[in-house]
């Protein structure tokens, strides 16, 4: 490569192979966009979010420890993380004599069973008639008025009318959640009918589609969003109306354990199956979080998780 002074004087100056191929790949770098940045950005975004959460773990745990310790906070009344350890260790570890009701896995079972087959009566009943009603106004405003009562019915009121219906068994714990988990989905449900647009169902109808045709391939598909989104909550509820019901009667469950260690003033015990209550939610939600992404995998990203990608 040669260059000319500004003199103009055509003396040549030969720049050195080597300084070349440096000045060559030091363009192309620039040149270059580093691969994925917005992966990698999301990626470092997640780790310090994670990081917070357990720094904010430790630190709640933490505080509690220290506060119970130096009784600044009665431990007889709030228990203590590392009692709450220990007896989440028994609970564990004793098998049939970890509780007077048998082995802790079987309660925990027992309340999985019970908050599973409702969450699956309510899911179900809440989107079949969120989207019959929405699809019919007539309908509608015939029934509308009867499931707001319903809804307005306080929840311990349902449970112990469940439990002096059919008993100390099974049956009143699902039924609860099943009510629970319905009025989540169902106005869910109704909402993302009744948000549907209205160009599309048109243009539907003027192809000559059948209202069953139109439900399955327009409607459907319009409201999974919202469906979808009501099932993080729902499930939630699922646990507490099985737990409820527990605590109201029942021959085994979490929610017996809780209600036993209450009457035995043991704080520890109430706080272990609170924290075990709390993963198996977290656990559930990781597997909800993934069938959302699977389900709804060709709707475009919204702005918030275009941001992530």
């Amino acid at each position: 490569m040669t260059t000319h002074n500004d003199a103009g004087a055509g003396v040549p100056i030969t720049e050195s192979p080597l300084r070349a191929a440096e000045n060559a790949a030091r363009v192309e770098g620039r040149s270059k966009p580093s691969a994925n940045p917005g992966k990698k950005l999301a990626r470092a975004r997640r780790l310090k979010v994670t990081a917070a959460q357990i720094l904010l773990a430790v630190f709640i745990i933490g505080s509690w420890q220290l506060l119970t310790t130096w009784k600044v906070i009665d431990p007889f009344f709030y228990g203590q993380p590392s009692g709450i350890a220990k007896q989440l260790k028994d609970y564990f570890t004793q098998g049939n004599q970890a509780t007077e009701f048998g082995s802790y896995y079987s309660q925990i079972l027992t309340t999985l069973r019970e908050a599973v087959i409702g969450f699956v009566i309510g899911t179900v009943g809440g989107i079949v008639v969120g989207v019959g009603l929405g699809v019919s106004p007539f309908m509608a405003k015939v029934i509308g008025p009867y499931i707001k009562i319903f809804n307005a019915i306080p929840r311990i009121v349902l449970g112990s009318i469940f439990l002096v219906a059919f008993g100390l068994g099974q049956t009143p714990k699902i039924l609860l959640a099943a009510v629970l988990v319905f009025f989540v989905v169902f106005f869910n449900a109704f909402q993302g009918v009744r948000e549907v647009d209205r160009n599309i169902l048109n243009n539907a109808r003027v192809l000559g589609a059948s209202k069953l045709r139109i439900v399955k391939d327009v409607t459907l598909p319009s409201a999974l969003t919202w469906i979808i989104a009501s099932l993080h909550t729902a499930f939630g509820f699922a646990i507490v109306g099985a737990i409820v019901g527990e605590v109201l009667g029942a021959q085994s469950g979490l929610g017996l354990v809780i209600s036993t260690a209450q009457n035995q003033f043991n704080p520890d015990g109430v706080f272990a199956t609170m924290f075990v209550i709390a993963l198996i939610t977290l656990v559930v939600e990781f597997f909800l979080t993934r069938l959302e992404r699977r389900l709804l995998s060709w709707r475009p990203p919204s702005p918030t998780e275009a941001a992530a990608i």
